[in-house]
């Protein structure tokens, strides 16, 4: 079990703004149910729906930016669980990229490599592993996004989402698995120790042009494209 509460390069909650994050939330005087609520709340509404430079980058600059996507939200999820003594892992899959159609749109879509990188965090609880994925969208958003298709009540996929019950879908944590993009998931890549263990052997299917152009323009874009949606 020690390997799930270890700190790695990416897992970095030793990081001074990591530390001052967990002193300040009072996070260490909870009991272990109302920690990974706090923490489930907080990545997933308060670190925003958004596209980073990379999957791979540290707990610390995810915090910073105060956004992310599936790769780096649950980096930092993991990150505060391990620096509050909870136990956690990663499993990769790969998505459809139908899933983020509506995000991404047009030519960019067009040239979106048909499976993406994903990932859900499992938390050690009450001697059960438990999936926990549906922190990717702040409830901001998801509301926009369930207010724009009031129509659609079941199957619904595109803009981040894929679920078979888009009005109500499992995103509140109450000792459960938790789920916002589980039904757009195409491989299942394993379980890992740690997301650093992972990207060593999976990353985007992206060549250095399209990397490019998705770090300085292509996401620039979907993030100003969610931002819209979220304030409709």
């Amino acid at each position: 079990m020690n390997n799930y509460l270890k700190e790695t390069g990416l897992l970095n909650y030793n990081d001074n703004s990591i530390q001052s994050l967990i002193h300040n939330k009072g996070w260490k005087n909870l009991s272990e149910k109302d920690r990974i609520l706090s923490i489930y709340n907080y990545v997933r509404d308060d670190i925003k729906f958004g596209y980073n430079t990379d999957d791979k980058i540290p707990a610390s600059v995810i915090l910073n930016d105060g956004y992310g996507q599936c790769n780096t939200k649950g980096i930092l999820f993991m990150t505060l669980l391990r620096g509050v003594g909870i136990p956690c892992r990663f499993h990769g899959f790969t998505i459809d990229k139908v899933l983020q159609k509506g995000a991404i749109t047009g030519f960019w879509y067009a040239i979106t490599p048909a499976e993406l990188v994903h990932s859900w965090v499992e938390i050690y609880y009450n001697n059960n592993w438990l999936n926990i994925e549906g922190f990717i969208l702040d409830m901001e958003y998801l509301s926009a996004l369930q207010s724009s298709f009031r129509e659609c009540r079941g199957n619904f996929c595109g803009y981040g989402v894929a679920t078979d019950n888009f009005s109500s879908p499992p995103v509140h944590w109450d000792e459960n698995d938790t789920y916002i993009q589980k039904d757009g998931i195409k491989k299942d890549l394993g379980i890992f120790d740690d997301p650093d263990s992972f990207f060593i052997k999976h990353s985007q299917n992206i060549n250095v042009i399209k990397r490019f152009f998705y770090r300085n323009i292509i996401r620039h874009s979907m993030n100003k494209n969610v931002d819209g949606i979220r304030k409709s």
